[in-house]
């Protein structure tokens, strides 16, 4: 059986993942009804993932009820993008301060030498130092409380290269057939940073690091408390296998589940400029820093925000 077109023809694909055709997701869960942004404009980039504001100088200073306008965009939009922000790094801090609490990374210092605050990292990638980051991920899921949210400013880019990608990982899970869906549902699967980050680090602070910074189990299918949104949680940096199956179910369902969050449909691109700040969910959305752009150089300025302990379906 066949689906004809003008000049091709297609076989019908017997993966339900792999069929072609549309993939339509809704942006906000069923419970939500959108509602209009008063303090400022938003420009979507997709139907589901990433919009950009204007209107808004970010820093400290911002009103609640615009803080609470931002807190809707972000659940609605999964990462906000704002350019010609022309912030110094207090700002910047300020800016991420009223989200929560500030993430130090614990393996910054080792690779990421020359840092000198505790909470702005600066990536900076040139001749000398290739971006290593070009790999689908949510940020920290090795952590018993993954970063809710990131803060990302373009100090220097490249003229060509050097994107950021990020995936709708709310839109991906609705459109998981239901038999996936049922699999998956109460699945835990086990985080490590040992094959990432431990890759690059002395022998002696990995020794050091590994009793405090053991493996952690997150459910599969998380939960926003917010929203009751659910997202699929296992990404291909950090996530190591999934518990209580064998290890050729495991390997099947994240094949699986990697392919589909990889799915164009999913995702927003940006370009960046000098002053444009990314703002992420990184509970709802994966991301990936092309590495197109060697030897130029790119330098970034980044802060987290400390996130909870992730909950499954109940």
């Amino acid at each position: 059986m066949a689906v004809l077109f003008p000049t091709m023809i297609f076989p019908i694909p017997t993966d339900p993942l792999a069929a072609y055709g549309p993939l339509v997701a809704k942006r906000n869960p069923e419970t939500v009804e959108p509602e209009p942004y008063i303090h400022f404009a938003v420009k979507p980039h997709t139907p589901t993932i990433g919009a950009e504001i204007s209107g808004l100088r970010l820093g400290g200073d911002l009103s609640d009820e615009v803080m609470a306008e931002l807190r809707r965009a972000l659940l609605e939009w999964k990462v906000l993008f704002f350019r010609d922000q022309d912030i110094d790094r207090a700002e910047h801090r300020a800016f991420a301060e009223r989200w929560g609490s500030l993430e130090q990374h614990p393996f910054f210092k080792y690779t990421q030498p020359g840092q000198t605050d505790i909470d702005v990292t600066t990536l900076a990638k040139d001749a000398m130092v290739g971006g290593v980051e070009n790999n689908w991920h949510n940020d920290v899921t090795w952590h018993e409380h993954p970063s809710f949210a990131a803060v990302l400013r373009a100090v220097e880019v490249p003229e060509v290269g050097g994107d950021t990608l990020w995936a709708d990982t709310a839109a991906a899970y609705d459109l998981l057939p239901q038999d996936i869906k049922e699999r998956i549902e109460h699945l835990e699967a086990e985080h490590d940073w040992i094959n990432a980050f431990g890759q690059s680090m002395p022998a002696e602070a990995v020794d050091m690091l590994r009793p405090k910074f053991p493996p952690v189990r997150h459910p599969v299918v998380r939960v926003i408390p917010e929203s009751g949104r659910r997202v699929l949680f296992v990404n291909m940096t950090f996530t190591q296998r999934i518990v209580g199956v064998s290890q050729e179910e495991s390997n099947e369902l994240l094949t699986l589940l990697y392919r589909h969050v990889n799915r164009p449909e999913f995702q927003v691109r940006l370009k960046w400029e000098p002053n444009t700040v990314a703002f992420w969910d990184n509970r709802t959305c994966q991301h990936y820093a092309s590495s197109d752009y060697f030897p130029a150089r790119r330098v970034m300025d980044r802060i987290s925000i400390v996130g909870d302990r992730p909950v499954g379906v109940a």
